[in-house]
């Protein structure tokens, strides 16, 4: 075996950072993986492997310095053909343990030390390795696209019964987005396949679309249940009647019963979000407040000053 500072490139001064360096490059360059078929890739990546087991271990390195051991990390005189060795040219040892020079390479793992079990931090580290075939692999493997992300505001209306909306992407891009009957502020939506193109027959990447809901001028959400606050007047409180109520998709009719007061809760069943995704149809919760004219009414402070009802409505609070 020739000598391993020669077969990796570099010189006996050369610091434990050079060469790791050498050897990285040279394995990359002479892997199997990227040399499918050719028997001197996988020749010259054993030589080059079995080179770096002993100027990359610092205490091999050491002994192969001090003439202790040979080119093949036996010690000098020692003829592995003699019995109770290894051929370090059958490659059965060495820094990648078991498998011969015409199989596969298989690789130990220490675990509690987080590395090949063969060697030290100095050492061969195959871990390391793989990182820089990352490259050349995935050049072979099918990748999935890039993520794109993109942001859209719509109405309370919409986000309550669906629709499409035009995006317009970072990169320029317009594209047509269903927008989900019942969707939630700040839910993202995610549209498959429209983001970065795959790479090596990969499928598209995705779009993650967040979407914001501006608010209502009237109505509140509180699941699939809307929520409204409703002013009425005295005379329909006291007396009770029908009174229309903004709703989705238009006003609908809500019956007061007579001597309603403010804070009074009545319900429009099915009023609220549509069912969708398996949930049933919200309801709508309407809260009365008695109100009183803007401008002054002269009818009704005559009424009042000749009113002799008399009642405490802070009685409670005593």
């Amino acid at each position: 075996m020739r000598d391993p500072y020669q077969v990796l490139g570099v010189a006996k001064t050369a610091s434990e950072a050079e060469i790791k360096k050498a050897f990285r490059a040279l394995a990359k360059k002479h892997h199997p993986d990227t040399h499918a078929g050719d028997a001197g890739a996988q020749k010259r990546f054993q030589e080059i492997s079995a080179a770096y087991d002993i100027v990359g271990d610092k205490d091999k390195r050491a002994k192969f310095d001090a003439g202790e051991i040979g080119p093949d990390g036996n010690p000098r005189g020692f003829d592995p053909r003699a019995g109770g060795g290894f051929d370090p040219r059958d490659f059965r040892q060495g820094p990648f343990g078991g498998g011969s020079a015409n199989r596969d390479f298989h690789f130990t793992w220490d675990n509690a030390k987080g590395g090949n079990a063969g060697g030290e931090a100095g050492g061969f580290n195959a871990e390391d390795l793989f990182a820089d075939f990352l490259g050349a692999r995935g050049a072979r493997r099918a990748q999935k696209g890039e993520d794109f992300s993109a942001a859209v505001t719509v109405s309370f209306e919409e986000a309550a019964s669906g629709g499409t909306r035009r995006v317009v992407l970072a990169n320029g891009e317009q594209i047509d987005v269903k927008i989900p009957l019942g969707v939630k502020d700040g839910q993202v939506i995610r549209v498959k396949g429209r983001g970065g193109a795959g790479r090596g027959g990969g499928p598209g990447g995705d779009i993650l679309l967040q979407v914001t809901v501006a608010p209502h001028p009237y109505l509140t959400r509180e699941g699939n249940d809307l929520k409204l606050d409703l002013p009425v007047t005295l005379k329909e409180a006291v007396l009770g009647g029908k009174v229309p109520v903004p709703a989705l998709g238009g006003s609908v009719m809500l019956s007061v019963p007579a001597g309603s007061n403010t804070g009074t809760v009545l319900r429009l069943k099915g009023k609220g979000i549509a069912a969708h995704g398996g949930a049933a149809a919200g309801d709508l919760y309407v809260r009365l407040a008695v109100t009183l004219p803007d401008k002054p009414d002269e009818a009704l402070k005559n009424f009042a000053e000749g009113w002799k009802g008399a009642y405490d409505p802070r009685a409670r609070m005593r």
